[in-house]
């Protein structure tokens, strides 16, 4: 991939014995259990939630009325990095609480399959923080890779993907919006049930997000949520750069779902900035998320009267990228091989990416339950049915039924064992997170805050600031050789300082 790559889960957690509002302070308590290298607090100065991709600042951000009747205030005041338990961990991640939720941010990847093996390590690190608190507790704790709670609350797993500032709002919008709608065909998670019903008969969608969106665009998460969101927070410079937040995707555990669905949509990032364009739009891509979701040859309206498929919609953008990339790189020949070759499965027998796609992978182990126990998806407990599917996305190695068809070789790996302990060790060498990371293991006692673009470090009785803001190409491999001697970091950022340079 040609772009710097990253991922945010929000995991459900379940305490034993807490109730629904102890959740932020639960998980709160959880992060503060990790037990490996980190530094903080998080500087939160750069932040702007608020900056619209579409040129202006928005008045607030809408809060969910499900969430906000558990979001209590804290017991005592707390600054806002304290609240979440902001670490940043030695492989250049961010792991903090969110709004009862242990969320990990992967670091910045340039390799696809260097991002999977984070998003797995991910995994990793949020379960040890589980182990650590159920030992200094003595109280269970079930943490689950999904995104509903089957009690009308929804929780993120965002993409990012660092985009050239030049193109225009208009193009991304009409280019992304059919694509975000239509790859739920190979990205969605699964799901029993339609949100805001229990039906006396079971229903199977494809995504577990798709009930939750409402707008087409804006700039809010958390309530009227988007397809497209226009968060406009770079942290690269913003003479250059947007970061595109993708939020309307469901949380992969099968690894090949997770590199497709961020490879495809970097290589449709690749058309945009080239200048490449569409001349079709859907009518309602709220309505026709849903309707996809809810069934896989849904036909779609598109303006103009005429409809056609989801599969119509994504081979005119696999079309286009083999088109113009075939042959670029190893990752790129992956994603156009993988992506048209399940397009094709799909239409045809969904059932062989079963080793592959999470929601194929789930209808099957539920249709084999059904078939066990002489049922059929009308006749049986919704509920029940309900209850596999959150099995399904346990992270427990002895209970999650996915961690069971992995265990057993019935899902195909990207990535290796190795692969994803030196993802949790370190931060990618072609990438910031590394220097990052480096730093976080070698002189987080000096640390005095940081982000994703800089840290403050303590020196000598004088605060001094290591900008990573411009490095986003090639000048993070320059980077990431300075700091790999030690005591060179400070020692030029001293000088930088004395001589009012900046490094």
């Amino acid at each position: 991939m040609k772009r710097l790559l990253g991922l945010d889960t929000e995991y459900g957690l379940l305490i034993e014995g807490a109730d629904v509002r102890d959740l932020v302070d639960e998980a709160r308590a959880l992060v503060q259990c990790w037990p490996g290298a980190w530094a903080g607090p998080w500087d939160y100065s750069g932040e702007q939630p608020l900056q619209d991709l579409r040129g202006f600042t928005a008045d607030h951000l809408n809060e969910d009325p499900q969430d906000a009747q558990y979001d209590r205030p804290p017991a005592r005041p707390m600054a806002r990095s304290e609240e979440r338990s902001d670490r940043v961990l030695q492989n250049g991640a961010r792991l903090y609480q969110d709004h009862g939720h242990p969320e990990y941010a992967s670091p910045e990847c340039r390799s696809l399959f260097d991002l999977i093996a984070h998003d797995k390590a991910g995994e990793r690190v949020v379960w040890q923080c589980a182990q650590a608190y159920e030992q200094k507790t003595g109280r269970r704790v079930s943490l689950y890779k999904n995104n509903v709670d089957f009690h009308g609350s929804s929780y993120g797993a965002h993409e990012n993907y660092l985009l050239r500032r030049d193109v225009p709002f208009e193009q991304l919008q009409a280019v992304l919006l059919p694509f975000l709608v239509t790859r739920i065909l190979y990205a969605g998670a699964g799901k029993v049930g339609v949100e805001g019903t229990l039906h006396k008969t079971a229903t199977d969608q494809l995504s577990q997000r798709a009930d939750f969106f409402t707008e087409v665009c804006s700039v809010d998460t958390l309530h009227r949520r988007p397809i497209l969101n226009t968060r406009d927070e770079p942290h690269a410079p913003e003479r250059g750069f947007r970061r595109l937040h993708v939020i309307c995707g469901d949380a992969n555990l099968c690894e090949f779902a997770g590199a497709l669905k961020v490879g495809a949509t970097a290589l449709v990032l690749d058309l945009l900035e080239q200048g490449w364009t569409v001349d079709f739009a859907l009518v309602d891509p709220v309505e026709a998320l849903k309707a996809l979701s809810r069934n896989l040859h849904a036909p779609l309206a598109l303006n103009g009267g005429k409809t056609c498929s989801g599969f119509e919609i994504q081979r005119r953008y696999w079309t286009a990228a083999r088109e113009h990339y075939v042959g670029r790189d190893a990752e790129t020949d992956w994603v156009l091989s993988q992506w048209g070759s399940v397009l094709e499965a799909l239409e045809e027998n969904p059932a062989r990416l079963k080793d592959r796609l999470d929601w194929v992978a789930k209808r099957e182990l539920l249709s084999e339950f059904l078939r066990a126990e002489d049922l059929s998806w009308t006749k049986a407990d919704p509920e029940m049915l309900q209850s596999l599917d959150l099995a399904y996305h346990d992270l427990d190695p002895e209970s999650g039924l996915f961690m069971g068809l992995q265990e057993q070789g019935h899902v195909q790996r990207l990535v290796n064992e190795a692969a994803v302990v030196a993802a949790m060790e370190a931060g990618p060498k072609d990438t910031r997170a590394f220097a990052r990371g480096w730093c976080v293991r070698h002189l987080r006692e000096q640390i005095v805050a940081l982000n994703w673009s800089r840290i403050v470090f303590e020196h000598q009785g004088q605060q001094v600031m290591f900008s990573m803001q411009d490095a986003v190409d090639e000048r993070a491999q320059a980077l990431n050789e300075l700091v790999q001697q030690p005591g060179a970091v400070l020692e030029a950022l001293v000088q930088k300082a004395q001589s009012g340079e900046r490094l």
